[in-house]
């Protein structure tokens, strides 16, 4: 322990004084100056003699003493190391007004407090003290646990890196900096010497997603801060993944691929393929990690494709299932009908089965559908109540109007109709002819259209 001081400053009655600062401070290894004044009085006093002492646990230690008649003195163990600031202190008549001393090459074992004394004549014993603090600047490092950490499959936490900052006064405080998930330990040794070692561990699971990740350790020590910084270095068994295959495999497509991608650490040294239920197909041929597969695509190629990467750490598979269609061809988009948006299609195709390129006749070999029925009928002027339009859809409309063209199917064969005042209901005498042109004969590969022309089956079987 260590006696706090102010700074003293003992007065004679007469004036004189010792000047002293009330602490000082250095690093191990650095030099330091004590400093220590006496202000005479006028007319001066007699200066008999100057002692410097060490101050530790209650006990005195000699250090230096100054006499007018014997000399300078420093006794060990100070004596390599401690020495008067200035020179007139050694002169044969000295000057000890100014008897600051300087140590030298600062140790641990130094810091206590130290007093400066005066013996005059005839006023007596005059002092002051100092306490000096010794810093130990710590040693710091940080360290992998080991070059190569392997990433576990039960995937549990072990220490990857220690900081230590080693024999420091005051202590250090160590922080970590890192993007990598993980969690710090702490403890402190104190040492004989009264310096402290502070240790940090850090620990982390192993993964893929560690290696190469950075981890810094930060040391603050009294206003200074201190860094490190180590990369990890993870061994992983490989990850792997089959590219190449796009989903459209068809027939008679050339020359496909498959590559087997392994993200591993160390990389990986052995590459084997296999076809699940089967063999590979004869025209593949197996360059490192791809296969190739030589010439058109066929079924043969379908199947379950299978990639062992092997590395130093272990090994892991990838697969892909392999599928093969028939090259279809879509139409030419100038053939669309958009009135017929929910109909079935020949084939799948988009073109209704019924539908004849050109006008609204089903397919060869059926009835020509009727004409529509106009939605308004006109009247005479001089008929207000035949004015009102027809009603379309309710009794007496289209529908008893479809029933009644169905009544008459033989008439439909006729090239031309009328319709009698008899039978007319909401056509007021006026008549309706339907008129068709004769019938052709035409090929047996062709198919007619109202239009009057012929298309061949081939076109209208598309």
């Amino acid at each position: 322990m260590f006696f706090t001081s102010l700074c003293l400053l003992l007065l004679a009655g007469n004036g004189q004084m010792v000047q002293m600062d009330p602490s000082k401070s250095g690093f191990v290894g650095s030099q330091v100056e004590l400093r220590c004044i006496f202000s005479n009085s006028n007319p001066p006093v007699k200066i008999s003699q100057v002692t410097w002492q060490k101050l530790l646990n209650g006990t005195k230690q000699n250090v230096a003493i100054a006499n007018p008649a014997l000399g300078v003195s420093v006794l060990p163990p100070f004596k390599e190391r401690v020495s008067f600031k200035q020179a007139a202190v050694r002169h044969r008549t000295p000057s000890l007004e100014d008897t600051t001393i300087v140590f030298s090459n600062l140790q641990l074992s130094d810091e206590a407090a130290y007093i400066c004394e005066y013996t005059t004549f005839p006023a007596g014993n005059r002092e002051n003290m100092v306490n000096l603090t010794v810093y130990a600047r710590p040693m710091t490092r940080m360290t992998l646990t080991r070059p190569t950490i392997v990433a576990k499959p039960q995937k549990s936490k072990m220490t990857v890196a220690t900081c230590v900052s080693a024999n420091g006064k005051p202590p250090s405080v160590i922080k970590w900096d890192t993007r990598l998930k993980g969690e710090a330990t702490h403890q402190e040794t104190r040492n004989q010497n009264g310096t402290v070692t502070v240790w940090s561990n850090y620990m982390v699971t192993p993964s893929r997603e560690t290696h190469r990740q950075k981890l810094t350790c930060i040391v603050t020590y009294r206003n200074e801060k201190i860094t490190d910084s180590v990369v990890l270095n993870v061994q992983y068994e490989p990850e792997v993944k089959i590219e190449g295959f796009d989903g459209n495999w068809h027939l008679n497509r050339q020359n496909v691929q498959l590559t087997c991608r392994a993200d591993a650490n160390p990389p990986v040294t052995i590459y084997q393929w296999k076809l699940l239920n089967g063999s590979l197909p004869s025209n593949v041929e197996i360059k490192n990690n791809t296969l190739f597969f030589k010439g058109s695509v066929t079924y043969d190629l379908a199947g379950t494709y299978v990639c062992d990467a092997t590395n130093g750490i272990g090994t892991r598979t990838g697969s892909v299932e392999v599928n093969i269609t028939a090259l279809t061809h879509s139409l030419p988009s100038v053939f669309s009908y958009p009135e017929f948006p929910n109909n079935p299609t020949p084939g799948g195709r988009g073109i209704p089965q019924d539908y004849v390129f050109g006008n609204g006749y089903s397919r060869a070999g059926g009835l020509p559908a009727h004409p529509p029925i106009p939605k308004n009928l006109q009247y005479p002027d001089d008929s207000d109540d035949e004015k009102k339009p027809a009603q379309i859809g309710g009794p007496g409309g289209f529908e008893a109007s479809e029933r009644d063209f169905d009544a008459e199917a033989e008439d439909l064969k006729r090239p031309y109709f009328t319709v009698d005042e008899g039978e007319s209901r909401d056509y007021d005498e006026r008549t309706l002819a339907f008129q068709y042109d004769p019938e052709t004969e035409i090929a047996d590969d062709m198919i007619s259209q109202t239009d009057g022309s012929v298309i061949s089956k081939k076109e209208w079987y598309v």
